[in-house]
Parts: C-alpha cells; structure tokens; sequence
C-alpha cells in the first residue's frame, strides 16, 4: 500500500520492506548490531530478511547496502548494512556490490536529526554510484538497517537510478512508524 505522501511525491525506489517496527522492543537488538559489534546478530537478522523480503530477494540481481562515509568505517570498524547484504547475497547467490555506492561526502549522523526536511537536505548528493557499469541494466535490492523518513534510501535510489539501475528495491531490518522513535 502506498501512503499520501508517495501518492503525492512517488519515492525514487520501486519498492521496500521492512520486517520490523523500530521501537522499544527492536531499538536494543539494531543498535547492539551498530554501534556495539553484535556482529552475532547478523545471521539471524538475515534470516528474517530472507524470509520477509523473498518476494523483492527473488527479483533482485544485486544487492548494495547503504554505504557509510569511510571515515565513518574507519570508527565503527565495519557497516552494519553490510554485513547483512554479504549474508543475503551468499545465501540468496546473489551478486553483491558492497562498493557500488560511496558516501562521497561526510554527513551528519542522521539519528540526530528529527525532521525529514533536514535529513534530505543532510543526505543531498552524498551518494555516488562508483562504477555505473557494475549496477547499469540491474534489478538492484538495497539494504539498510532503519528506515525512518526514507531520505537515505531515497538519495541512495536516485544515484542508482541515475546510473542506469532498471529498479531498485529497499529491504531494511526496521521502519519507523512513531515520531518518538526517530533518533537513532
């Protein structure tokens, strides 16, 4: 189902999924996988993945996860989103572009910040697809860990779409439905 807003402005990606709300029972478990190095989570959560997002895993050629800044990287030691994506793709013997994408610039945390106008205007022309050749024609299936306003999916699906993507679909482990739940 699509809600008003997408009805009003239709989102840059074709599809998403999330499998879980992002509250107080799933807050704890994704920022353990964060910021916590509960690297132990992932195969569970790809799991779930697996089984709520068949449909979209099914229709994917390639999947990339949302990408961090490298200096980002460098203080977390890893991307959470991944890790997931490498899991999926082996599982699922699908292609997996972990580079397709930069954060070709540094952004504030967008956890920070609440209102969806400031977090699209934070994320406005970060991404780059590195090598259009590698997503150009493919049926693209992007990972995250939380979906709050959809303005890093969003920037994300624009450059793929740039590069020559046929379609790009969002699988992310949570979705925000509260506005008290937005920091992240």
């Amino acid at each position: 189902m699509l809600c008003a807003g997408c009805l009003a402005k239709p989102p840059a990606f074709d599809k998403a999924r999330a499998i879980l709300a992002y509250d107080d029972k799933s807050r704890g478990a994704i920022l353990a996988l964060k910021h916590a190095d509960r690297l132990d989570l992932v195969p569970g959560f790809s799991r779930w993945l697996s089984r709520s997002g068949r449909s979209l895993l099914e229709d994917c050629d390639l999947i990339v996860p949302v990408p961090l800044h490298r200096l980002r990287l460098w203080r977390r030691r890893y991307n959470q989103a991944a890790e997931l994506a490498r899991r999926l793709a082996r599982d699922w013997k699908r292609g997996y572009e972990p580079f397709a994408l930069i954060r070709s610039r540094s952004t504030a945390s967008q956890g920070a910040m609440t209102g969806a106008k400031a977090r699209r205007r934070n994320v406005l022309g970060a991404f780059k697809v590195s090598d259009p050749a590698k997503v150009k024609g493919k049926r693209v299936l992007l990972l995250d860990d939380v979906l709050t306003t959809g303005a890093t999916v969003e920037a994300c699906a624009r450059a793929l779409k740039r590069a020559g993507s046929e379609c790009v679909h969002v699988l992310v482990l949570a979705r925000v439905v509260n506005a008290r739940d937005m920091l992240i």
